[in-house]
């Protein structure tokens, strides 16, 4: 148990967050940016890492003299990961269960996207051209969920109500899984990959799933399978992805990570007409905000109490103990 008002720092990416307001009865806290994190970090308990696409942690490592606890606004730990953190005794928490529901509605929204080819029906409205077209069915279909932790079961349960055949991989192959059925294990992508109609990738990344997806997994997509990114950008080697949709090897893409973002305006995927891209939103949606703060307000009890945090990264593995990838 903690006797005092502990001290946070929340590390912004310019804008404090007004909603962090309901924090100030249980915590002292100190705002920063990523210029100013070095000189709020002396002293502090806890790093609620609300900009989690900052880099400026590592850097400022050496100052967090009294730090036990960090504290992501996101799922994906990977930007955290640096040597200092991983070989100290802070522990790591992430946000798990505030985006899986929307991150799965996204997935299924593309999905009919596609089978009822949307993207090309809004092209045609903004030119006013009536094009009568067949579009497909998505019940009989099937989906390959890359990743099977707590966002991979929650696609999972989605695309199966809406009639798909869904499977998964994972870092062990096995069968009986209640929301995949089979999966398979990671290693063996390529040789699974062209069983299926849609992939959905939403793994965790790490050393062992940075670029899972290159040239030789892409080459054994069926050419009308569609691959759907809401994992990161990074888990896709993107100029192999380019060139297979450039060369017909994919039916399509929906890409809401990229592995520089914003994603510049000079990549063909902005010209694509096979292409949706999104702005690292797909779990973004109205609440979400309030959603973060709860949780860390109930974990922040929790550490002052004491008592055990919920969603713990183990720092080496890169995610959470006991769930799946």
């Amino acid at each position: 148990m903690i006797h005092r008002t502990p001290t946070v720092v929340v590390l912004h990416g310019g804008t404090p967050p007004a909603e962090m307001a309901r924090i100030q009865a249980h915590a002292e806290l100190r705002y920063a940016d990523a210029d100013q994190l070095a000189d709020a970090l002396p002293g502090a308990d806890v790093l609620f890492v609300w900009d989690f696409r900052s880099d400026a942690i590592a850097d400022a490592w050496p100052r967090a003299d009294a730090l036990r606890w960090m504290h992501a606004a996101s799922a994906g730990v990977d930007r955290l990961l640096f040597p200092a953190l991983q070989d100290s005794e802070v522990l790591l928490t992430n946000s798990r269960g505030v985006f899986d529901r929307p991150m799965a509605e996204y997935v299924l929204t593309t999905v009919l996207a596609f089978a009822k080819d949307l993207h090309t029906t809004l092209r045609l409205q903004d030119r006013k051209q009536w094009q009568h077209r067949v579009t497909e069915r998505v019940a009989g279909k099937s989906a390959l969920v890359v990743g099977t932790g707590p966002i991979g079961r929650a696609i999972a349960r989605q695309l199966t109500a809406a009639g798909l055949t869904v499977s998964g991989t994972g870092r062990v192959g096995r069968s009986g899984d209640p929301d995949f059925g089979d999966v398979h294990a990671s290693s063996d992508l390529a040789h699974v990959i062209g069983a299926f109609d849609y992939v959905v990738l939403a793994a965790p990344l790490t050393e062992q799933t940075k670029g899972l997806v290159d040239a030789e997994v892409l080459a054994h997509c069926r050419p009308t399978a569609r691959l759907i990114n809401v994992g990161r950008g990074e888990l896709v080697v993107e100029t192999d992805l380019i060139a297979a949709l450039q060369a017909g090897q994919l039916g399509g893409a929906a890409l809401d990570v990229f592995d520089t973002e914003p994603l510049p305006d000079t990549s063909p995927l902005w010209e694509m007409p096979n292409v949706l891209v999104s702005p690292h939103m797909s779990g973004d949606t109205i609440g979400w905000v309030d959603e973060l703060v709860d949780l860390f307000l109930e974990n922040l009890r929790s550490y002052t109490d004491g008592t055990q945090l919920r969603n713990v990264v183990d720092k080496q593995r890169g995610y959470i103990s006991g769930t799946e990838h």
